[in-house]
């Protein structure tokens, strides 16, 4: 076995990123901008370019303005400053606009981007970059502490190797190689209906006026998701367990699922489709040692409310914002790491993990009279423009941002918490 180490220093071995989706990515930047030497671990041969999320909401824009990519990204994105909350029955119930936060961020809309324009514009700073050392194609076996710090075992297209660095840190997604290495649980469960997402170039706001850019349309059969992007316009609905994958994703079923939203004559050009599994679980821990987990493979959830990739790309600038503070000797490694792990879990409990919960919940509701409940509780809400703040703020990730801070250091967590509270206590999630 090949022993590969970064031509650094001894005394500055590299942190190593496994997983370069758009939160591994966020990682390598943030360490990259304050010199620290990386190695960029990711199995697939080229950036990843997956549709799936493509929403960053204002709290996210704003900590990515840290590594210089939020003016690229508004000027490439689509800012969406409205959205609705509706019933296939009832139509329109609640409009929510973002603007009212406006004197409270920079950036009061939803940015609509599909998230592999973030990995292309990463990938073109870092590519060049000589403190950044990136191996695509490479697949990343295991994972091991060892005296001076972690390693991982790698298979790459030269054979196999053996990568050694001060800390190792997981994006590598849900089925994370790394977490699993560990023996760190996922506790959670998975939804009985998977979600199929569709992507069309039809304009459906014009075959559905008065929709918005983002609309959630709640229906006890079936509910929907429906969102504009710059390239198409993107529809969301559940598809029961017992049908196949292959039928849920025929091109015939689909233009049918399609059809029965508005009509358009000669049928929705689809320019893309997926079908997944949806999953509410969370890492027992974010940390073992000098190896620690963010974005999937620490968290994931239902993708309604767009939170999950924007908690991700937080989770990693909270981290990394730590370990250039370790690695410059101006911190001591376990109060930062541990705090790392504690807030990262704490907000994947309490905010990620309840709201997207909440989010499905109330799409799919049942119950008529819960049903008659939610739509009046939310035209209350958009009415009362101190109510609607309130939940925009919690919705954009503001709240949780401004509540526990990015990078926050231990003895500042500590007096805004009143000391280190056990982030399980009112765990949903925890077995």
């Amino acid at each position: 076995m090949v022993i590969f180490m970064v031509p650094n220093p001894p005394e500055e071995p590299p942190v190593i990123v496994v997983g370069a989706g758009p939160v591994g990515m966020t990682a390598t930047a943030m360490l990259a901008r304050a010199r620290v030497p990386v190695v960029l671990i990711e199995s697939e041969p080229v950036p990843k370019t997956d549709w799936r999320a493509s929403t960053f909401h204002a709290a996210t824009l704003e900590l990515l303005e840290r590594v210089g990519v939020t003016g690229q990204m508004v000027a490439e994105g689509l800012p969406v400053p409205r959205y609705q909350f509706r019933d296939r029955r009832d139509g329109l119930v609640a409009e929510f606009d973002l603007t009212l936060l406006k004197d409270e961020t920079r950036y009061p809309y939803r940015l609509q981007l599909n998230q592999q324009h973030l990995v292309r514009m990463l990938h073109e700073r870092l590519r060049d970059d000589d403190s950044v050392r990136m191996m695509f194609g490479s697949r990343v076996t295991g994972v091991a502490g060892t005296p001076r710090g972690a390693s991982v075992t790698v298979e790459s297209p030269g054979g196999p190797l053996t990568v050694h660095g001060s800390h190792v840190i997981g994006a590598d997604g849900a089925s994370s190689v790394v977490r699993q290495s560990l023996g760190v649980a996922f506790d959670g469960y998975t939804h009985a209906e998977r979600f199929l997402i569709a992507s069309t170039t039809a304009d459906l706001a014009g075959l559905l006026p008065g929709i918005a850019d983002v609309n959630y349309v709640a229906d006890p059969l079936e509910w929907l998701f429906l969102l504009r992007t710059p390239e198409s316009w993107r529809a969301v609905w559940p598809v029961p367990a017992g049908v196949p994958a292959e039928r849920a994703t025929a091109p015939e079923t689909l233009q049918a699922q399609l059809q029965g939203l508005a009509p358009c004559p000669g049928g929705y050009p689809i320019v893309d489709a997926q079908l997944y599994n949806v999953h509410q679980r969370v890492a027992a821990s974010f940390r073992t040692g000098r190896v620690l987990l963010i974005g999937d493979a620490a968290h994931i959830n239902s993708p309604l409310g767009g939170v999950g990739l924007n908690s991700g790309i937080h989770d990693a600038i909270d981290l990394t914002t730590r370990l250039v503070r370790v690695r410059a000797g101006e911190a001591a490694e376990d109060p930062e790491l541990d705090t790392f792990a504690e807030i990262r879990r704490r907000v994947a409990v309490e905010y990620v993990q309840a709201d997207t919960r909440r989010n499905t919940e109330r799409l799919n509701e049942t119950d008529e009279e819960r049903r008659a409940a939610n739509r009046a509780e939310m035209r209350a809400t958009a009415a009362d423009p101190e109510r609607a703040r309130a939940w925009l703020r919690r919705a954009s990730l503001l709240e949780s941002v401004r509540r526990f801070g990015i990078g926050t250091p231990p003895e500042e967590y500590a007096r805004r918490t009143g000391g280190s509270s056990d982030p399980r206590r009112e765990d949903p999630v925890a077995g």
